[in-house]
């Protein structure tokens, strides 16, 4: 069978969203344990810029993106879970999700219940996997029960608008940080029962004051070097400090011996790869997700499009805090 081709987006160097190249790649036929998937829609997420970047250093030449949903158009010899014609989505290693048609792994590959659209399919399984080994997998000593206080920092974001409502369908009391008015309102009207804007309010003061000076019981946090310090002063004894993501910079080193003073807390850095390393737990959380999303307990809510030509605008947005809810780019 003849190649067939596809618009690509890469990069040569890391560097800034100028980086970003759309060019025409040749996509062959799936391998064991492969699928050829042609999407539909492509999901954005910080990760990306990561990798852009060279926070996360990667191999060059680089074809980016890490999520996407369309319809499976050939499978390799040993999969079982997919067939021609599904429809799919995904959340996966290795990047490459910025195109039109590519050739895969097939274990994070899950099949995309009809109920749900492959904008929200695109849009929702990195961040919404996240969010579910976030509350569900990454718990504080003796776990979470309903009453609870957790804080969550960047709530307005993709993650954070699916965490705010998977917390609230759990129980807990979510304490969601954001960076104006407008997206606390945001965080509240999607389920955190307290939001403070930490662009003009002392976040570890409101959070010592909401919990009656007790604190809360797990911190998440993707916002890195700016929020960590006062993070671990809101943690109650036994607390669990879980960061996910550096989008104002790494955190700086620190004394372990720190956390004995502070509480004996927790600290521990999460990877969403990790989680999804096998069929067997991608699919078990790929589950949940679905289902929290079909019963209306969790709503993804897409605030932009962009085409695919149109990426290195998408990253500028990104970076400059522009957008809220997810983003999706458009083929």
């Amino acid at each position: 069978m003849t190649q067939q081709t596809s618009r690509a987006v890469l990069i040569e160097q890391h560097g800034g969203p100028e980086q970003l190249r759309l060019v025409e790649v040749a996509v062959g036929q799936p391998g064991p344990g492969e699928v050829r998937i042609r999407h539909h829609a492509v999901g954005l997420n910080f990760i990306d810029v990561y990798q852009r970047s060279g926070l996360y250093p990667m191999s060059l030449p680089l074809q980016l993106g890490m999520e996407a949903a369309g319809v499976i158009e050939a499978v390799g010899a040993g999969v079982t879970h997919l067939q021609v014609g599904d429809r799919a989505a995904y959340a996966s290693q290795p990047p490459g999700s910025y195109c039109d048609l590519r050739v895969m792994p097939a274990k994070c590959v899950c099949q995309l219940p009809a109920a749900i659209s492959f904008e929200t399919g695109a849009a929702m399984m990195l961040k919404g996997l996240t969010a579910q080994y976030l509350l569900k997998r990454t718990q504080p000593q003796g776990g979470l029960h309903p009453g609870d206080f957790v804080l969550f920092h960047a709530a307005a974001g993709g993650v954070g608008l699916i965490a705010c409502q998977w917390a609230r369908a759990m129980g807990l009391q979510l304490i969601g940080t954001a960076g104006s008015d407008a997206k606390c309102a945001l965080a509240q009207a999607s389920g955190a029962a307290f939001v403070i804007n930490y662009a003009t309010e002392d976040f570890l003061a409101r959070v010592k004051d909401i919990t009656a000076g007790s604190g809360v019981k797990a911190v998440y946090d993707s916002v890195g070097k700016d929020t960590w310090d006062k993070s671990l002063d809101c943690l109650a004894p036994f607390g669990l400090m879980a960061s996910f993501g550096n989008a104002s910079g790494p955190v700086a080193p620190f004394a372990p011996g720190i956390l004995g003073p502070k509480g004996s807390l927790y600290v521990t850095r999460q990877t969403l790869f990790t989680h999804i390393a096998t069929r067997e737990s991608t699919q078990a959380m790929a589950d949940d997700l679905f289902a929290a999303v079909a019963s209306g307990q969790v709503r993804i809510q897409i605030d932009q499009h962009y085409r695919l030509e149109d990426v290195q605008q998408a990253h500028r947005d990104l970076e400059a805090r522009k957008t809220t809810g997810c983003t999706v780019l458009t083929l």
